[in-house]
């Protein structure tokens, strides 16, 4: 079994980040001139890159911090990988430590 965690601290989550080579992003074609847009992390080789375009950490963090956003991520698969699973998801819905299935 794994368990997930809900990262709200900007190093915890540029660190995690990191280490799986991702950079932040934005969701191309969302947003307008009041809303950033739609904020992800991009994980080369993974598709959908298309539909991202890199941002600063500081713009990603901003717009995470607007929307009072936390990121749930998975540091191992069950069979023991390094995980790449991670969700935005609103601070007042985070999970605390539960078991995720299987990405």
């Amino acid at each position: 079994m794994t368990t997930s965690a809900a990262l709200t601290e900007h190093h915890a989550i540029k660190a995690w980040a990191e280490a799986r080579h991702a950079r932040p992003a934005l969701v191309k074609g969302t947003g307008n001139t009041s809303d950033a847009g739609r904020i992800r992390l991009d994980f080369p080789g993974y598709s959908g890159g298309d539909l991202l375009e890199e941002i600063s950490w500081e713009q990603w963090f901003a717009r995470f911090e607007e929307n009072n956003l936390a990121l749930v991520v998975q540091d191992a698969t069950t069979d023991a990988q390094r995980s790449n699973f991670s969700l935005l998801v609103g601070r007042d819905r985070q999970p605390s430590e539960q078991p995720v299935g299987s990405c």
